[in-house]
């Protein structure tokens, strides 16, 4: 296959942003904010995955807000992958999940899956068996068909500093997410927020978002990043390349929007099937493959018995 270079071309795309921070920073509260303002402008409805024990309810009705939201027990990453199925099929834009570190620590996370699944007392052969299912998650995210918010935990450490009177005073400060190192930063856009809720830009692809330190963030900034975001070139949604793949007649049909899917990188994007059961268009596009595959070989053995049928009866004649 001959190499072929292209001119570069910034897709339209939605948001993909991290917020880290310590207790008490804002993380939901900036999250809902900068969600509603998504929701207004998309005319759409919030989801929001609440891994928190239904903590981020105490917002509800909070300038306006509201939100339709899943309280899971268990974090796999194949459940999180199912679940953004699920909101993509209820077509939620924006979707939050709060907070994304229980997929890393919490009950059937990434920690106890690599424990569960690790041979002897090697981990390494636990985090071979794992990851795929971390890159499906991770995939899964990045391609929903609508704006993403997560939250993370931060671990809380204390530095002491002089107050205005020169007296040691504690203050607490967040510093390392709690996921897995550099998965943050798969994420368009990652910010940290302080206890008093200014949010501090650690990455960004947005380029007028770089270093840039913000009070208190919310619609503003939101607005801001979706008008950025919206100005690239439109590309195929996720409902429209689902659409498609149910529609199809031939297999030939089937591979052209294969390669058209992949050329998006968005095979991993979650959706529904038919029955609006979770899957990706990957599954989905395999799903169809192998029906189609059945109904050959079903016509295949049909015309068979009936071209031995045939032949019996023209023996019998003769």
């Amino acid at each position: 296959m001959a190499i072929e270079f292209k001119p570069a071309v910034r897709r339209k795309t939605p948001a993909r942003l991290a917020l880290a921070g310590p207790s008490g920073s804002g993380k939901t509260y900036t999250a809902l904010a900068m969600a509603w303002e998504w929701a207004q402008r998309e005319k759409s409805v919030i989801g929001m995955v609440d891994t928190e024990h239904g903590r981020a309810s105490m917002y509800q009705g909070v300038n306006g807000w509201q939100w339709e939201t899943l309280e899971p027990e268990r974090f796999s990453p194949l459940g999180l992958v199912e679940i953004l199925g699920a909101a993509a099929g209820r077509g939620f834009n924006p979707f939050i999940i709060d907070s994304w570190s229980h997929y890393w620590f919490g009950p059937d996370g990434m920690l106890e899956q690599v424990d569960r699944r690790k041979t002897g007392t090697n981990s390494f052969s636990g985090w071979k068996e794992v990851t795929p299912d971390e890159r499906k998650m991770i995939e899964a995210m990045l391609t929903y068909p609508g704006h993403l918010i997560v939250t993370l935990r931060t671990k809380t450490e204390y530095l002491v500093e002089e107050d205005a009177k020169g007296k040691a005073v504690p203050r607490k400060v967040g510093t390392k997410p709690v996921q897995r190192d550099g998965l943050e930063y798969e994420f368009d856009i990652v910010a940290d927020l302080d206890l008093r809720n200014n949010l501090h830009i650690s990455k960004t692809r947005l380029p007028f978002l770089a270093n840039q330190v913000i009070a208190q963030p919310g619609a503003e900034l939101a607005t801001q990043i979706a008008d950025w975001l919206d100005s690239g070139q439109a590309v195929p949604t996720v409902s429209e390349f689902r659409q498609r793949i149910l529609e199809v007649e031939e297999m030939t049909q089937l591979r052209e929007i294969y390669l058209e899917v992949d050329s998006y990188r968005m095979l991993g994007a979650p959706t529904v099937d038919h029955e609006g059961t979770p899957t990706t268009l990957r599954e989905l596009i395999v799903a169809i493959k192998a029906a189609m595959e059945a109904v050959e070989q079903h016509q295949a053995a049909h015309r068979a018995a009936a071209a031995a049928e045939d032949g019996y009866d023209a023996k019998g004649r003769g």
